[in-house]
């Protein structure tokens, strides 16, 4: 993820990171390309491995992935009409007045947002599009199972969530918008996963490398026993994400731009 000034969380779990996160949902990009004039070129930044950048491309004519990891990138898959760049997120390198939609899956509070949005100002075509979203923690099918992973979310790891997780809880609500919002529909990522899934996902969190680290032994064994107990390691249990979604469209006038 393009961080501002920040450790990366994530070039050491770029594997699992792109073996493991959920997948966003298809109306979700459905929606947003039908917000443009015409979907020619999308900036999606802190692109990671690709979890929005692949399906923008099937939407767009052009997409503009950039990341400051270059593990991450290197994970994602490539693409005829995707240009994978590892530049921060208030440099993307693009010409001013270019782009239609611009996009940060779950990766905004990871940024300088001031900054980030002067570049998705400079970059979006008078009427185009900025899009951000976010996911907290997932929710499982088993309310014993849930108090489980929350426990573990917010008691084992709760010290070891970097700075910013708080935005992510909120849905971004707690961050500035710069442009006129808009009223998307509601969208969530669902999965049928098994045990193993779940594990490799959680192992993927920041807190959890940061717990890691800081201790000195992984934690995930510690939650796979618990949920072991209610969960058959060989069936598949549903999992569901709710996306908190901010749409904004840049006014006609520059000088309109909060």
């Amino acid at each position: 993820m393009s961080l501002k000034a920040l450790p990366d969380h994530f070039s050491r779990a770029a594997v699992s990171y792109a073996a493991y996160r959920p997948t966003y949902p298809e109306g979700l990009f459905g929606y947003l390309a039908g917000l443009v004039h015409r979907p020619r070129v999308a900036w999606d930044c802190a692109a990671g491995s690709g979890q929005a950048t692949i399906p923008l491309a099937g939407r767009f004519e052009r997409v503009v992935a950039t990341d400051i990891s270059i593990s991450m990138l290197d994970q994602a898959p490539p693409h005829p009409r995707i240009d994978y760049r590892a530049v921060p997120a208030e440099a993307s390198g693009l010409p001013a007045a270019s782009v239609d939609l611009v996009t940060v899956a779950q990766a905004l509070h990871w940024l300088d947002a001031e900054r980030f949005y002067e570049e998705a100002a400079r970059v979006l075509i008078p009427g185009g599009v900025l899009a951000v979203w976010s996911y907290g923690s997932p929710h499982l099918d088993s309310d014993t199972l849930q108090r489980e992973l929350s426990q573990f979310h917010g008691d084992v790891l709760g010290l070891y969530w970097p700075e910013g997780r708080q935005h992510v809880e909120a849905g971004y609500r707690t961050l500035r918008f710069p442009f006129p919002e808009l009223d998307p529909p509601a969208f969530a990522m669902e999965a049928h996963w098994t045990l193993a899934q779940l594990l490799g996902y959680v192992g993927t969190w920041s807190a959890t490398q940061r717990f890691r680290d800081a201790v000195g032994r992984d934690p995930v064994p510690d939650l796979e026993r618990k949920l072991a107990l209610q969960w058959d390691p060989g069936s598949t249990r549903r999992v569901r994400w709710p996306l908190t979604v901010r749409v904004g469209r840049r006014p006609l006038e520059a000088e309109e731009i909060a």
